[in-house]
């Protein structure tokens, strides 16, 4: 398990850098600056009798501290954690009750909102900060609640706001952010249906069943992602090899053309392969950066192998290899990345976890895997000047 430090850091860069896919990153707001605290409206369309409960976690902008946020916006420093870790203080903030809306206040974070129904989480404080629930761990105390997430950031610079499921698809919600005019940007709604309909295509997916996480009285909780999967030993290890094999087969005799900043390019990097690794060249013919060859959890992970630092070089072009990778679409486009979402999935090998999500979502906008973004094909909502954010319980059926 990580701490929350560890696991929002990338994210916190992510929407920074790569929303938009762009060198610069977004522009700073024309309007006043982003108010300390704004609403976050919760509303409760779960169907479900459950109490829920709700958590404001993350870290806090201004100082670098660790911490929780109560009703009000209020910033509360965690306390000094142990070895073996040591239970954290009740974060927990009553939520609305089906039907209801509840509005708390949100801090300038980079954090993540927990909701879980029917029994509150159980969070643990090592010496090296929070323990985050990780349900791939059997032994993982959350290991049978059903929650879920939203990851934010807010600072001066406006908010960005995702239904993520990166990590994991279970409880169905949806985020959105009211903008000047009065209009309200939303993404995160499954298609009627879409909830069943996932885990039933994925039960139905050769081998990927076992993604499916369920309690002892029949409950389905959850879908692990698959990176979590492999590890884990739910999904096997080698599913992407034969896509893997035939992507470095390919680029042995090809080139495969990276352009990868929508508002620069003629920024582009050339991959060849060369044995085990693939070497990526600038326009004048010098070496930036090279690969090994990948295995599954690299890809999924958008890490290891593949790892991306937060540069102008290596990360971006593994953002875009990590993307083609899940989409399947390095063995038939080698200019990247693709940008049409019809041309994602095609292969027999791919990231069906992915797949099923997005074609299950109401607007297509998922984020199934760490680089999702790439293309803007993730479920993010943004805005320099936020009024007010929501976060919609949807229902299960």
């Amino acid at each position: 398990m990580l701490s929350l430090k560890k696991v929002l850091a990338p994210f916190a860069a992510a929407v920074i850098l790569a929303a938009g896919f762009t060198a610069a990153g977004p522009a700073e707001p024309a309007e006043a600056a982003v108010p300390t605290t704004i609403p976050l409206t919760l509303t409760n369309n779960s169907g479900r009798t459950d109490p829920v409960y709700v958590y404001n976690l993350g870290t806090l902008l201004t100082t670098g501290q660790q911490g929780w946020a109560d009703a009000n916006g209020t910033f509360h420093a965690w306390p000094a954690g142990g070895n073996p870790p040591t239970p954290a203080p009740d974060a927990s903030i009553a939520g609305p009750a089906n039907g209801q809306s509840k509005t708390i206040r949100m801090p300038k974070f980079s954090g993540r909102v927990y909701f879980s129904y029917g029994q509150k989480l159980d969070f643990r404080l090592t010496t090296g900060g929070l323990v985050q629930p990780a349900v791939q761990n059997p032994a993982d105390p959350n290991r049978n609640i059903l929650f879920n997430w939203t990851e934010y950031t807010l600072n001066d610079a406006g908010i960005w706001i995702n239904s993520t499921q990166v990590d994991m698809f279970s409880a169905p919600y949806a985020v959105g952010v009211r903008i000047p005019n009065g209009t309200t940007r939303t993404t995160g709604h499954l298609k009627p249906g879409g909830y069943n309909g996932f885990y039933s295509a994925l039960r139905g997916q050769s081998g990927w069943g076992g993604l499916i996480q369920t309690r002892s009285d029949g409950t389905v909780l959850r879908a692990l992602s698959p990176g979590h999967g492999v590890g884990s030993g739910a999904l096997s290890g080698a599913v992407l090899n034969d896509y893997i094999n035939r992507v470095w087969t390919k680029y042995a005799s090809s080139t495969l053309t990276v352009t990868p900043f929508t508002d620069q390019p003629s920024i582009k990097y050339f991959g060849r392969v060369s044995g085990n690794v693939m070497n990526f060249t600038n326009s004048a013919g010098a070496v930036v950066t090279s690969f090994q060859k990948p295995d599954s959890d690299s890809v999924f992970g958008c890490y290891k192998l593949l790892d991306a630092p937060n540069d102008l070089v290596r990360g971006p072009i593994s953002r875009t290899l990590c993307a083609g990778f899940n989409r399947s679409t390095l063995l038939t486009n080698p200019n990247q990345p693709d940008a049409s979402a019809a041309n994602f999935y095609q292969d027999g090998v791919t990231n069906h976890y992915a797949r099923l999500l997005h074609d299950r979502m109401a607007d297509g906008k998922a984020y199934a895997f760490a680089f999702d973004d790439v293309g803007a094909h993730e479920s993010l909502v943004n805005d320099g000047n936020p009024q007010q954010a929501y976060i919609t319980l949807d229902p299960f059926n």
